[in-house]
């Protein structure tokens, strides 16, 4: 299954990063780094679909992506040298 949802990366003031998702107020991870914590994006995201399944709850309409061949819209920060 192909899911596609908005991610929020935000700066924690004792360091490290969280990424939790408008769209699913259950889905949150964290890493040391940006890159640890996206990178525990897929991990929450088993567990939410997960946590839905079990309770019998429909995840958001909107966030199945249908066609693993259209564009998704994808905005990030990169640090240029």
């Amino acid at each position: 299954m192909l899911l596609k949802i908005p991610l929020i990366l935000g700066p924690q003031p004792e360091g490290g990063f969280t990424v939790t998702s408008p769209l699913l107020p259950e889905f949150v991870t964290e890493g040391d780094s940006a890159a640890e914590a996206l990178a525990n994006v897929q991990d929450a995201l088993a567990a939410v679909v997960e946590l839905y399944q079990d309770s019998g709850r429909p995840l958001p309409a909107n966030i199945e992506q249908h066609d693993e061949n259209a564009p998704v819209w994808l905005e990030t920060v990169v640090a240029a040298p």
